[in-house]
């Protein structure tokens, strides 16, 4: 066996992943064309490389098919219900900043908390007969945000993609997404609730807790830990 680490498959994620592991003595590098996925790893013995998209990695820690895998927080934290009994959170790695939001139409002068938009929901539910409608890919965090924040009456719309243009579109009324500068969101006439900031993401090292390893795999993962100065 081996320690298999999960690493994003392609774009700036990969790039700065390699970038932080080799700034730790341990060279990551694709193999082959782009289109076959297979990457290899210099420095340590016994760690295998692993190129998915940042969306599978959360499941395949998982099911525990990788043992280290570098992804963002908030898809582990919207894919993976009670994430922190199934991974564990290694080392933050400085790249891949983003905000999950809650954005509102920029001419809606009188919304701008969840008090207002509690309030609108309520009037537009009236007014329409349905509920208001959000778009959004991340159903768990939002939904656990608001049910936090008592704010009830909305119906979350599925949106897995160019979600910012939703309420152009008239398919959703407000949207729930990732930001890092809002300049899509300033684009779209949207705005940020002024308390509908619901997480922080970065880019982050996390170990499945539930991986079979043997007494070698455990040896290369506390070689591979104290390499990365994370002990």
């Amino acid at each position: 066996m081996s320690i298999k680490l999960g690493v994003p498959s392609k774009g700036r994620l990969m790039e700065k992943t390699f970038d932080w592991f080799g700034q730790h003595g341990v060279g990551l590098s694709r193999t082959g064309s782009e289109r076959e996925y297979a990457g290899k790893v210099e420095g340590i013995e016994g760690v295998e490389l692993v190129l998915l998209s940042a969306g599978e990695i959360p499941r395949e820690l998982n099911a525990g098919r990788i043992h280290l895998g570098v992804t963002g927080t908030d898809l582990v934290r919207e894919k993976l219900g009670q994430w922190e009994q199934r991974v564990e959170t290694l080392a933050e790695l400085g790249f891949g900043f983003a905000d999950l939001i809650l954005a509102v139409p920029a001419a809606w002068v009188d919304v701008d908390g969840l008090d207002d938009l509690d309030a609108a929901a309520a009037a537009f539910r009236a007014r329409h007969g349905f509920r208001l409608r959000i778009a959004t890919k991340y159903h768990r965090l939002v939904r656990e945000f608001l049910r936090e924040k008592d704010v009830a009456d909305y119906q979350l719309v599925d949106s897995q993609g160019a979600t910012e243009g939703t309420v152009k579109n008239g398919t959703a009324e407000a949207i729930a997404d990732i930001t890092s500068t809002g300049e899509t969101l300033k684009a779209n006439h949207l705005k940020i609730l002024r308390d509908g900031l619901m997480l922080k993401s970065q880019a982050t090292l996390f170990r499945a807790r539930t991986a079979e390893m043997s007494d070698t795999d455990r040896q290369t993962l506390s070689l591979l830990i104290r390499k990365l100065g994370l002990d």
